[in-house]
């Protein structure tokens, strides 16, 4: 069977809720599933108006809740005043290690974390759904400048 494409499972989110697909919000789909960087409004706004495409910030704050919620994409971290998300359909869920010097980001998996996952589900009664785990330290490129620099 094949996988439906990120519009349609769209399409199917906004009729079970009754809400409307538009052209607009389909050019910001597109362009959020264009690429595999993670964005912020900010720069997301600014890659479609370069294309020549006319969209408000506003459509984009509006449509990313829905996005969240029919798990196409997620928030990953808050930054700079701002918050960072990233597509999630059809990819393994991962986390991620970001070096506080630089801004590198390292995505990972281990599968380790579904144990401590399943055994922290048991320990309190939870049915867990999903986990979100944001590491934050020093790359090892930064932490070379940091130790030549001492």
């Amino acid at each position: 069977m094949q996988k439906k494409s990120e519009l349609q499972v769209f399409r199917e989110y906004l009729k079970k809720h009754r809400l409307r697909y538009t052209q607009e919000r389909e050019q910001i789909i597109k362009e959020i599933f264009a690429t595999h960087d993670h964005f912020d409004v900010d720069s997301l706004y600014l890659t479609i108006r370069r294309k020549g495409i006319n969209i408000s910030k506003a459509s984009i704050y509006r449509l990313l809740p829905l996005l969240i919620e029919a798990d196409l994409v997620q928030d990953v971290f808050f930054e700079d005043g701002h918050m960072h998300y990233e597509h999630i359909y059809g990819h393994e869920h991962h986390c991620h290690l970001r070096c506080i010097e630089c801004g590198k980001i390292e995505e990972f998996t281990d599968p380790r974390l579904n144990d401590i996952e399943g055994d922290l589900g048991e320990r309190f009664g939870f049915k867990i759904l999903n986990h979100k785990l944001d590491v934050k330290g020093l790359c090892p490129e930064c932490r070379e400048k940091i130790r030549q620099m001492a």
